[in-house]
Protein backbone atom coordinates (compact mmCIF):
# COMPACT_ATOMS: atom_id res chain seq x y z
CA UNK A 1 0.00 0.00 0.00
CA UNK A 2 3.35 1.89 0.55
CA UNK A 3 6.14 3.02 -1.61
CA UNK A 4 8.26 5.47 -0.60
CA UNK A 5 11.54 6.82 -2.39
CA UNK A 6 13.95 5.68 0.17
CA UNK A 7 14.25 2.47 2.82
CA UNK A 8 11.39 3.68 6.03
CA UNK A 9 13.58 4.91 9.47
CA UNK A 10 12.59 4.20 12.59
CA UNK A 11 11.77 6.90 14.79
CA UNK A 12 14.47 9.58 16.31
CA UNK A 13 17.29 8.59 12.78
CA UNK A 14 18.28 11.08 10.42
CA UNK A 15 19.32 10.60 6.92
CA UNK A 16 20.93 14.06 7.15
CA UNK A 17 25.04 14.05 7.74
CA UNK A 18 23.82 15.48 11.58
CA UNK A 19 23.34 12.36 12.88
CA UNK A 20 20.21 11.75 15.35
CA UNK A 21 17.96 14.69 15.78
CA UNK A 22 14.62 15.13 16.43
CA UNK A 23 12.27 13.45 13.49
CA UNK A 24 8.73 13.99 12.88
CA UNK A 25 7.16 11.10 11.30
CA UNK A 26 4.64 12.25 8.59
CA UNK A 27 1.98 10.74 5.86
CA UNK A 28 0.35 11.91 2.88
CA UNK A 29 -2.43 9.83 1.79
CA UNK A 30 -4.71 9.24 -1.15
CA UNK A 31 -7.85 6.77 -0.31
CA UNK A 32 -10.27 5.48 -2.60
CA UNK A 33 -13.51 8.54 -2.56
CA UNK A 34 -17.67 7.28 -2.97
CA UNK A 35 -18.94 10.48 -4.21
CA UNK A 36 -21.48 12.23 -2.45
CA UNK A 37 -21.14 9.61 0.43
CA UNK A 38 -19.93 10.89 3.54
CA UNK A 39 -20.38 8.12 6.01
CA UNK A 40 -18.53 5.39 3.65
CA UNK A 41 -15.53 7.77 3.39
CA UNK A 42 -15.47 8.22 6.59
CA UNK A 43 -14.44 4.42 7.33
CA UNK A 44 -12.22 4.44 4.58
CA UNK A 45 -10.32 8.07 6.04
CA UNK A 46 -9.91 5.99 9.97
CA UNK A 47 -9.09 2.75 8.44
CA UNK A 48 -5.90 4.44 6.42
CA UNK A 49 -5.04 6.78 9.84
CA UNK A 50 -5.29 3.41 12.14
CA UNK A 51 -2.36 1.85 9.07
CA UNK A 52 -0.44 5.36 9.81
CA UNK A 53 -0.96 4.81 13.39
CA UNK A 54 0.83 1.66 13.52
CA UNK A 55 3.36 2.62 11.94
CA UNK A 56 4.14 5.56 14.78
CA UNK A 57 2.78 8.37 12.22
CA UNK A 58 2.26 11.70 14.01
CA UNK A 59 0.53 13.88 11.07
CA UNK A 60 -1.75 12.21 7.96
CA UNK A 61 -2.97 14.31 5.31
CA UNK A 62 -5.74 13.04 3.14
CA UNK A 63 -7.05 15.23 -0.34
CA UNK A 64 -9.51 17.55 -0.58
CA UNK A 65 -12.74 17.32 0.39
CA UNK A 66 -12.02 13.44 0.89
CA UNK A 67 -15.17 13.08 2.94
CA UNK A 68 -17.39 13.72 0.25
CA UNK A 69 -15.33 13.47 -2.91
CA UNK A 70 -14.36 16.65 -4.99
CA UNK A 71 -16.57 16.45 -8.48
CA UNK A 72 -19.85 16.44 -6.94
CA UNK A 73 -20.37 20.27 -8.31
CA UNK A 74 -23.82 21.34 -7.43
CA UNK A 75 -24.28 18.40 -4.73
CA UNK A 76 -22.02 20.64 -2.99
CA UNK A 77 -25.26 23.32 -2.00
CA UNK A 78 -27.45 20.17 -1.01
CA UNK A 79 -27.82 20.52 2.77
CA UNK A 80 -28.67 16.65 2.85
CA UNK A 81 -24.70 16.11 1.72
CA UNK A 82 -23.58 18.76 4.06
CA UNK A 83 -25.47 17.48 6.82
CA UNK A 84 -23.76 13.92 6.09
CA UNK A 85 -20.86 15.21 5.95
CA UNK A 86 -20.84 16.87 9.26
CA UNK A 87 -22.21 13.95 10.60
CA UNK A 88 -19.41 11.97 9.14
CA UNK A 89 -16.35 14.42 10.41
CA UNK A 90 -18.23 13.81 14.03
CA UNK A 91 -17.77 10.39 13.95
CA UNK A 92 -14.11 10.75 12.09
CA UNK A 93 -13.49 13.51 15.84
CA UNK A 94 -14.95 10.63 18.30
CA UNK A 95 -12.78 7.80 16.74
CA UNK A 96 -9.45 9.78 16.84
CA UNK A 97 -9.93 9.55 20.59
CA UNK A 98 -8.13 6.17 19.90
CA UNK A 99 -5.79 7.56 16.80
CA UNK A 100 -2.56 8.96 17.96
CA UNK A 101 -1.89 10.43 14.70
CA UNK A 102 -2.84 14.06 13.85
CA UNK A 103 -5.56 14.05 10.74
CA UNK A 104 -6.00 16.89 8.40
CA UNK A 105 -9.31 16.07 6.25
CA UNK A 106 -10.61 17.75 3.72
CA UNK A 107 -14.57 18.77 3.76
CA UNK A 108 -17.29 21.18 2.86
CA UNK A 109 -18.82 22.91 5.84
CA UNK A 110 -20.89 25.91 5.97
CA UNK A 111 -20.14 28.95 8.01
CA UNK A 112 -22.02 32.89 8.10
CA UNK A 113 -24.34 31.37 5.34
CA UNK A 114 -22.00 29.86 2.96
CA UNK A 115 -20.40 27.12 2.37
CA UNK A 116 -16.40 26.59 2.38
CA UNK A 117 -13.63 24.20 0.85
CA UNK A 118 -11.97 23.50 4.14
CA UNK A 119 -9.15 21.31 5.70
CA UNK A 120 -9.93 20.24 9.17
CA UNK A 121 -7.57 19.27 11.99
CA UNK A 122 -8.84 16.79 13.62
CA UNK A 123 -6.69 15.47 16.76
CA UNK A 124 -7.24 13.56 20.52
CA UNK A 125 -11.67 13.45 20.22
CA UNK A 126 -11.59 17.20 19.26
CA UNK A 127 -11.60 19.36 15.99
CA UNK A 128 -8.60 22.17 16.68
CA UNK A 129 -9.07 24.39 13.48
CA UNK A 130 -10.58 24.88 9.92
CA UNK A 131 -8.73 26.27 7.18
CA UNK A 132 -10.65 27.37 4.31
CA UNK A 133 -9.46 27.40 0.70
CA UNK A 134 -8.30 30.91 0.05
CA UNK A 135 -7.66 30.98 -3.76
CA UNK A 136 -10.67 29.33 -5.89
CA UNK A 137 -9.88 28.71 -9.48
CA UNK A 138 -13.28 29.40 -11.90
CA UNK A 139 -11.34 28.44 -15.25
CA UNK A 140 -11.11 25.85 -17.58
CA UNK A 141 -12.41 22.58 -15.66
CA UNK A 142 -12.58 24.63 -12.64
CA UNK A 143 -16.16 26.44 -11.29
CA UNK A 144 -15.28 26.31 -7.38
CA UNK A 145 -16.72 29.87 -6.93
CA UNK A 146 -20.63 28.37 -7.82
CA UNK A 147 -20.60 26.55 -4.57
CA UNK A 148 -17.65 27.74 -2.08
CA UNK A 149 -16.63 31.24 -0.45
CA UNK A 150 -13.11 32.30 -0.22
CA UNK A 151 -11.73 32.14 3.04
CA UNK A 152 -9.99 35.40 2.25
CA UNK A 153 -10.92 37.96 4.88
CA UNK A 154 -12.04 35.03 7.68
CA UNK A 155 -8.65 35.59 9.67
CA UNK A 156 -9.57 35.73 13.48
CA UNK A 157 -12.68 33.77 12.98
CA UNK A 158 -14.41 31.05 14.60
CA UNK A 159 -16.80 28.33 13.01
CA UNK A 160 -19.25 26.66 15.16
CA UNK A 161 -19.26 22.76 15.13
CA UNK A 162 -22.41 21.62 17.17
CA UNK A 163 -22.05 23.51 21.11
CA UNK A 164 -17.79 24.25 20.24
CA UNK A 165 -16.77 27.29 18.84
CA UNK A 166 -13.54 26.55 16.73
CA UNK A 167 -10.76 28.50 15.22
CA UNK A 168 -11.17 28.92 11.49
CA UNK A 169 -9.20 31.13 8.59
CA UNK A 170 -6.15 30.30 6.84
CA UNK A 171 -4.49 32.29 9.64
CA UNK A 172 -3.65 29.14 11.92
CA UNK A 173 -0.62 27.46 12.77
CA UNK A 174 -1.24 24.47 14.83
CA UNK A 175 1.62 23.37 17.46
CA UNK A 176 1.82 19.86 19.07
CA UNK A 177 3.12 20.05 22.22
CA UNK A 178 3.99 16.15 22.60
CA UNK A 179 5.72 16.04 19.23
CA UNK A 180 8.70 18.38 19.61
CA UNK A 181 9.22 20.14 16.85
CA UNK A 182 5.85 19.19 14.78
CA UNK A 183 4.57 22.81 13.35
CA UNK A 184 2.14 23.01 10.54
CA UNK A 185 0.01 24.98 8.66
CA UNK A 186 -2.70 23.90 6.22
CA UNK A 187 -3.48 24.88 2.40
CA UNK A 188 -5.83 23.93 -0.27
CA UNK A 189 -4.82 23.07 -3.71
CA UNK A 190 -4.65 26.19 -5.74
CA UNK A 191 -3.62 27.96 -2.76
CA UNK A 192 0.18 26.51 -3.99
CA UNK A 193 -0.11 27.50 -7.47
CA UNK A 194 -0.61 31.51 -7.12
CA UNK A 195 2.71 33.77 -6.76
CA UNK A 196 2.46 34.40 -2.94
CA UNK A 197 0.62 31.17 -0.90
CA UNK A 198 -0.33 31.02 2.14
CA UNK A 199 1.68 28.74 3.08
CA UNK A 200 5.28 30.94 2.50
CA UNK A 201 3.71 33.47 4.69
CA UNK A 202 2.78 30.56 7.36
CA UNK A 203 6.47 29.42 7.17
CA UNK A 204 7.59 33.00 8.22
CA UNK A 205 5.47 32.78 11.05
CA UNK A 206 7.23 29.59 12.47
CA UNK A 207 5.73 26.79 10.71
CA UNK A 208 8.25 24.03 9.63
CA UNK A 209 6.18 21.75 8.21
CA UNK A 210 3.11 22.79 5.20
CA UNK A 211 0.81 20.32 4.19
CA UNK A 212 -1.43 20.84 1.35
CA UNK A 213 -4.88 19.25 0.37
CA UNK A 214 -5.82 18.81 -3.20
CA UNK A 215 -7.85 16.82 -5.45
CA UNK A 216 -5.84 18.09 -8.77
CA UNK A 217 -7.68 16.17 -12.01
CA UNK A 218 -4.65 15.02 -14.01
CA UNK A 219 -3.55 16.62 -17.38
CA UNK A 220 -0.66 16.06 -19.76
CA UNK A 221 2.50 17.13 -17.50
CA UNK A 222 0.92 18.04 -14.68
CA UNK A 223 2.68 15.47 -12.39
CA UNK A 224 5.71 17.10 -13.24
CA UNK A 225 4.56 20.42 -12.78
CA UNK A 226 3.05 19.27 -9.17
CA UNK A 227 6.85 17.86 -8.26
CA UNK A 228 8.24 21.53 -9.54
CA UNK A 229 5.59 22.98 -7.24
CA UNK A 230 6.10 21.53 -3.95
CA UNK A 231 9.83 21.12 -4.23
CA UNK A 232 10.50 24.54 -4.74
CA UNK A 233 8.11 25.36 -2.17
CA UNK A 234 9.92 23.00 0.08
CA UNK A 235 13.50 24.42 -0.99
CA UNK A 236 12.38 28.29 -0.53
CA UNK A 237 10.47 28.09 3.24
CA UNK A 238 13.40 25.77 4.27
CA UNK A 239 9.99 23.12 5.41
CA UNK A 240 8.73 19.71 4.45
CA UNK A 241 5.95 19.81 2.34
CA UNK A 242 2.96 16.90 2.16
CA UNK A 243 0.96 16.60 -0.86
CA UNK A 244 -1.84 14.86 -1.31
CA UNK A 245 -3.89 14.64 -4.67
CA UNK A 246 -7.24 12.32 -5.49
CA UNK A 247 -7.50 9.85 -7.08
CA UNK A 248 -10.21 6.27 -7.22
CA UNK A 249 -13.44 6.77 -7.38
CA UNK A 250 -13.51 10.71 -8.29
CA UNK A 251 -16.04 11.03 -11.16
CA UNK A 252 -14.19 10.39 -14.51
CA UNK A 253 -17.75 12.21 -16.57
CA UNK A 254 -15.04 15.44 -17.64
CA UNK A 255 -11.36 14.57 -15.88
CA UNK A 256 -8.99 11.71 -14.77
CA UNK A 257 -7.41 11.50 -11.50
CA UNK A 258 -4.14 10.07 -10.30
CA UNK A 259 -3.37 9.90 -6.74
CA UNK A 260 -0.28 11.51 -6.54
CA UNK A 261 1.30 11.96 -3.43
CA UNK A 262 4.63 13.13 -1.88
CA UNK A 263 6.62 14.27 0.25
CA UNK A 264 9.53 17.38 0.57
CA UNK A 265 11.91 18.16 2.65
CA UNK A 266 14.19 21.06 2.12
CA UNK A 267 13.92 20.70 -1.48
CA UNK A 268 14.71 16.63 -1.18
CA UNK A 269 11.77 14.22 -2.27
CA UNK A 270 11.83 11.65 0.53
CA UNK A 271 8.73 9.88 -0.07
CA UNK A 272 6.06 9.30 -2.96
CA UNK A 273 3.57 7.15 -4.14
CA UNK A 274 2.51 5.35 -7.85
CA UNK A 275 -0.12 7.47 -9.30
CA UNK A 276 -3.31 5.44 -10.81
CA UNK A 277 -3.13 2.45 -8.86
CA UNK A 278 -6.33 1.23 -7.08
CA UNK A 279 -6.51 1.56 -3.14
CA UNK A 280 -5.32 3.51 -0.67
CA UNK A 281 -1.76 4.69 -0.68
CA UNK A 282 0.52 6.01 1.64
CA UNK A 283 3.84 7.79 1.41
CA UNK A 284 5.51 8.18 4.99
CA UNK A 285 8.74 9.97 5.88
CA UNK A 286 10.27 10.95 8.79
CA UNK A 287 11.54 15.04 8.77
CA UNK A 288 14.20 16.24 10.52
CA UNK A 289 12.75 19.31 12.09
CA UNK A 290 16.16 20.19 14.10
CA UNK A 291 17.44 20.19 10.45
CA UNK A 292 15.33 22.89 9.19
CA UNK A 293 15.16 25.13 11.85
CA UNK A 294 19.12 25.07 11.95
CA UNK A 295 19.17 25.86 8.61
CA UNK A 296 16.94 28.36 8.68
CA UNK A 297 19.09 30.37 12.09
CA UNK A 298 22.20 30.09 10.07
CA UNK A 299 20.16 32.29 7.15
CA UNK A 300 19.92 35.63 7.81
CA UNK A 301 17.54 36.12 4.20
CA UNK A 302 14.68 34.22 6.21
CA UNK A 303 15.10 36.51 9.10
CA UNK A 304 15.13 39.34 6.73
CA UNK A 305 12.16 38.30 5.26
CA UNK A 306 10.39 37.43 7.84
CA UNK A 307 10.82 41.03 8.79
CA UNK A 308 9.80 42.37 5.43
CA UNK A 309 6.38 40.28 5.77
CA UNK A 310 5.90 41.26 9.23
CA UNK A 311 2.74 42.81 9.38
CA UNK A 312 1.12 39.39 7.80
CA UNK A 313 3.13 37.46 10.26
CA UNK A 314 1.94 38.31 13.56
CA UNK A 315 -1.99 37.83 12.81
CA UNK A 316 -1.32 34.38 12.62
CA UNK A 317 -2.67 32.24 14.89
CA UNK A 318 -0.72 29.54 17.15
CA UNK A 319 -3.65 26.79 17.66
CA UNK A 320 -1.67 24.00 20.38
CA UNK A 321 -2.74 20.54 20.18
CA UNK A 322 -2.44 19.12 23.61
CA UNK A 323 -1.68 15.41 24.27
CA UNK A 324 -4.14 13.04 25.73
CA UNK A 325 -7.84 12.17 24.22
CA UNK A 326 -10.63 15.09 25.04
CA UNK A 327 -13.87 13.06 25.40
CA UNK A 328 -15.21 16.61 26.64
CA UNK A 329 -15.65 18.25 22.58
CA UNK A 330 -19.14 18.54 22.79
CA UNK A 331 -20.71 18.49 18.71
Amino acid sequence: MTENVQPELPPGQSTGPSGPDAQVRVAACTTPVRIADPEVNADTLLTTARACDARLVSLVAFPELALTGYSIDDLFLQDVVLDAAEAALRRIVEASVHIQPVMVVGAPLRHAGRVYNTAVVVHGGRVAGVVPKVHLPNYREFYERRYFASGQGTEGSMIRLGEQHVPFGPDLIFVAEDRPGLVFHAEICEDMWVPIQPSAIAALAGATVLVNLSASNITVGKADTRRMLCQAQSARCTAAYLYTASGEGESTTDLAWDGQTSIYENGVLLAETSRFKPGARIAVADINVSLLARARGCSGIFAQCRANHEAQVVRFRHVPLHSGADTGFNW
